[in-house]
């Protein structure tokens, strides 16, 4: 795909068989960036659709030309039967159920689909894969429920949604997000329905597009979040009168993962020359080392980082794939194979809600220490105007743990929960859809536990005053204060939790510390 610098604006990108990367996939999926196949593409995929045309006259069965599907694969099923095979197919597929799935995911799975078939390994037609294109330039959505999908030959069912669409059923969304029969959106837009032709409905369906797709939006927010972790840490160090020589880079060294390194580097550079923590690092400081809590931030904020970098690594892999089954190899064979199989995606994907959980983790243990009287080192009982007559902080905590004990249930992996389907052809499948989807709650989750800890780190700093915070801090904390008002009486604190988690879930957070600070993306995906 043509890279965004290297395109004019509102030019489509190119999907081709070239690998696809991060930054392609957002551009289509939260910038409705406009996609159009390319050169190689469109003879690629002409090339490989006559070897299916071939087969498809043959005497022999090929499964997923002339025969039925999964445990049917066994029936040879007559030329002039094979377009309702298709119909059926996707149909009875297209079996979702629960809400509908957010539009950048499916705006993702289809590029990825549609970038599979770009590689001319899947036997699709040229005017399928255009029109493919041609729904997702559309703005139209199609209507892709939750529940369905088990990451066994891929993401069935959503795939199948997306396929049903293309061929004139099932429901779609518009760019307002009105819900309208595909039978009259896609010709209002100027889209020919499709009539499915041999090995089309397996081609459309059978990826790992929306497990990877989910993959790729989460890691990209989760890089945000733990630079925004950093941010929060360094201000409750701040706050709470802690040290920032544990984060010195000789003491990093000797323990070279290049997380923390980068974590430990951040929180010194957020809190350097700041007159709170001058205030206390002369001779009359008399404690000996901070809380882990606070001490360990860039352990446990770096080790998140190097599984985030490792989830990327498998990401890039699966962006340079070719996901079908059967495929078409180069010389013209179509063979069954395994790569549907979500397990790689399923792994990483349960794998980066733990560290999720624990960057939340100690974020709320951070949180509570400045609202304790007896561990805040001299702020007033959960930063409220008038203890006892005033509140605070108190409740937000109880938010805050509310939102984190659902990140540590989320933590439980879901790949290992393999049921066996389709009478046993399908015996062991990956759960990765159900993955994505706890991973992606678990970021707004964790976003909410940092907008708790960022109203209460701003808090306790404006408490210190006189003494000023570090200028990247303290640039942080006005920002907030465009949003939410400083201490004072008690008032309603859900408005002041939902506009911290709008600053940090915008960017603005992200933008206010790193004009103070390099946050800019480092190794990769990281």
């Amino acid at each position: 795909m043509q890279h965004n610098a290297e395109r004019a604006d509102n030019e489509p990108a190119e999907i081709g068989p070239d690998p696809l990367t991060f930054e392609d996939v957002l551009a289509v999926a939260r910038g409705h960036a406009r996609v159009r196949l390319s050169e190689r593409a469109e003879q690629g995929i002409g090339d490989t659709r006559k070897h299916i045309d071939a087969l498809a006259a043959a005497e022999n069965p090929t499964y997923g030309v002339s025969t039925g599907f999964g445990a049917l694969a066994v029936r040879h099923i007559p030329p002039e039967r094979r377009a309702a095979l298709q119909a059926s197919f996707v149909r009875s597929h297209a079996a979702g159920t629960g809400d509908p799935v957010e539009p950048e995911v499916v705006r993702a799975l289809m590029l990825l689909r549609l970038h599979t078939i770009a590689t001319g390994h899947t036997g699709v037609r040229p005017e399928t894969a255009h029109a493919l294109a041609a729904l997702l330039n559309s703005g139209l959505v199609p209507v892709v429920h939750e529940y369905g999908s088990l990451g066994c030959s891929g993401d069935l069912a959503p795939l199948a949604a997306v396929a049903l669409a293309l061929t004139g059923e099932g429901e779609v969304l518009d760019t307002a997000g009105r819900r309208s029969p595909a039978s009259e959106a896609l010709p209002a837009a100027g889209i020919r329905p499709v009539t499915l032709a041999e090995k089309e409905g397996l081609a459309l369906t059978n990826g790992t597009d929306g497990m990877l797709g989910m993959l790729v939006l989460a890691l990209r927010d989760l890089s945000e979040l733990v630079d925004v972790a950093d941010v929060t840490a360094a201000m409750s160090v701040e706050a709470l009168l802690g040290t920032d020589r544990a984060f010195a880079a000789d003491l990093q060294r000797l323990r070279p993962h290049p997380g923390q390194a980068l974590s430990a580097r951040r929180m010194r550079e957020l809190l350097a020359n700041s007159p709170i923590v001058a205030s206390h690092r002369g001779p009359d400081c008399t404690r000996v080392q901070d809380a882990y809590s606070m001490r360990c931030s860039p352990q446990v904020h770096g080790s998140a980082r190097d599984t985030i970098a490792h989830a990327g690594t498998v990401a890039d892999r699966e962006l340079a794939s070719a996901i079908d089954n059967p495929v078409v190899l180069d010389d013209g064979r179509v063979e069954s194979n395994g790569n549907f199989h979500g397990a790689p995606l399923a792994h990483v994907l349960d794998f980066l809600a733990v560290p999720l959980a624990d960057v939340a983790s100690i974020a709320e243990r951070r949180t509570d220490r400045m609202l304790d009287v007896a561990r805040s080192h001299g702020l007033p009982a959960f930063l409220a105007d008038d203890p006892g007559v005033d509140s605070g902080y108190m409740i937000a905590h109880y938010t805050q743990v509310g939102v984190l004990t659902e990140l540590k249930r989320s933590a439980a992996p879901a790949s290992v929960d393999s049921v066996p389907t389709s009478a046993m052809q399908e015996d062991h499948v990956s759960m990765g859809w159900s993955a994505a989807r706890k991973l992606r709650s678990a970021v707004t989750g964790l976003r909410r536990v940092l907008a708790v800890e960022l109203l209460t780190a701003a808090r306790a700093l404006d408490l210190r005053e006189p003494l000023r915070p570090a200028p990247a801090t303290g640039a942080v904390r006005d920002l907030l204060r465009t949003r939410v008002d400083g201490p004072g009486p008690d008032r309603h604190v859900a408005p002041e939790i939902e506009a911290a988690e709008q600053l940090i879930a915008s960017g603005a957070v992200h933008r206010a510390a790193a004009e103070h600070v390099d946050l800019a993306v480092e190794g990769g995906q990281q």
